[in-house]
């Protein structure tokens, strides 16, 4: 069966009625966010909330993960010590630069004794996406590459545009570090929660790169978001019939094996049982 990752929600983890909130999604990955949508002075109350809400679960099928302060802030320790015992699926740490912060924050993870406890590591400036590679290969506890376009499109002085052609090769070059070391890559959010076809093109253009699923910002996100990571009806049909037609021309010993008028191999049936692993994974098709 395979885990999901295609909706992961941030939530500010200052403020309860949000984390109430989030027990009544059906989204794939929430994430307790200790860092942007928690103002400095809301830190501690923050961690206090969030270590309850660890506690307490209930939280259903939701994965829970908690985002810390970057390394260059005063918070970051406070905030592993704080939630590092309780062990969440994982921790997302922002504006990893190479793999000596990984070696940083996997030092405190174990003195915190998160040791069942995942490493996602957000990609968010010029030189996290050169040193991609060095990042995703340097721990074994390295679940996920996240994708930080805010940051990246300010620090690169470019605009944000419907197409992302601006960011292309930043979103190209995470696909390409997960897919080497074997990691989840999420995509970056879409800021205007209120634009669902905008995010649709963008979840899409993810889905399309290789990506397992988007970072959001707002509940309203969840439903398409999840929609767009799922196989389609269509698309279950398909890949069974195609397991069966390569099949079928390896019992009758044919030299090539064709579906819908296109040569198939064993790489196209690998894709086809991922696609039927993900929709019996969602009780589809």
């Amino acid at each position: 069966m395979s885990e999901l990752y295609r909706s992961v929600l941030f939530m500010p983890g200052s403020n309860p009625r949000v984390i109430e909130k989030a027990r009544t999604l059906d989204v794939d990955v929430i994430v307790f966010d200790l860092e942007d949508a928690t103002a400095p002075e809301a830190k501690e109350t923050a961690r206090g909330l969030v270590s309850e809400a660890l506690k307490d679960g209930a939280f259903g099928n939701s994965k829970l993960v908690v985002r810390i302060n970057g390394l260059a802030t005063r918070w970051w320790q406070d905030d592993i010590a704080a939630i590092g015992a309780l062990n969440p699926e994982a921790i997302i740490v922002p504006k990893i630069n190479d793999a000596n912060d990984v070696s940083i924050i996997m030092d405190a993870m174990n003195k915190a004794g998160a040791n069942d406890t995942n490493l996602w590591a957000m990609l968010e400036t010029p030189i996290a996406f050169l040193n991609a590679g060095q990042i995703a290969g340097s721990s074994d506890r390295l679940q996920a590459l996240v994708v930080g376009t805010n940051d990246l499109v300010k620090d690169l002085r470019a605009r944000h545009v419907p197409n992302r052609e601006s960011v292309i090769t930043a979103l190209g070059t995470a696909v390409l570090a997960a897919r080497a070391y074997g990691l989840l890559v999420i995509d970056g959010v879409y800021n205007d929660f209120m634009d669902d076809e905008g995010l649709r093109l963008h979840a899409l253009q993810a889905r399309d790169m290789g990506y397992d699923g988007k970072s959001l910002i707002h509940p309203s996100q969840v439903a398409i978001t999840n929609e767009v990571f799922s196989p389609s009806h269509d698309e279950i049909a398909d890949a069974k019939a195609l397991i069966t037609a390569y099949k079928e021309a390896k019992v009758l010993n044919k030299g090539v094996a064709t579906f819908k008028g296109k040569m198939i191999e064993e790489l196209h049936v690998v894709e086809a049982e991922r696609i039927l692993d993900v929709a019996n994974t969602l009780g589809i098709g």
